[in-house]
């Protein structure tokens, strides 16, 4: 069976280094970074700097989690959605 998991190679502080993650977590990590208007190599790199974990695999899953936790769920930005079509007053339930 084929391990869901994939070993890719980055460089970060010009240093070639190698993280492995599975497909979901490298597709976020490029989606953050596409987002913050920055490359691949500098967010893996400011991951790095802030770890408290001693492994830089799971200090990157980490972060992807936690920024998608940081994401408002479909259901609240459909709440604000209708709010602000209520006129910002009494919010309706979708």
């Amino acid at each position: 069976m084929k391990s869901p998991i994939v070993k890719r190679s980055i460089v970060i502080g010009g240093h070639k280094t190698s993280v492995s993650l599975e497909d979901a977590f490298w597709s976020g990590l490029k989606e953050i970074a596409l987002g913050r208007h920055t490359t691949l190599s500098n967010t893996v790199a400011e991951i790095d700097r802030c770890r408290h974990q001693s492994n830089l695999s799971s200090a990157i899953r980490l972060f992807v989690l936690d920024r998608v936790r940081a994401r408002p769920s479909n259901s609240a930005a459909k709440q604000v959605e209708v709010s602000a079509m209520n006129g910002g007053g009494v919010e309706s339930r979708v």
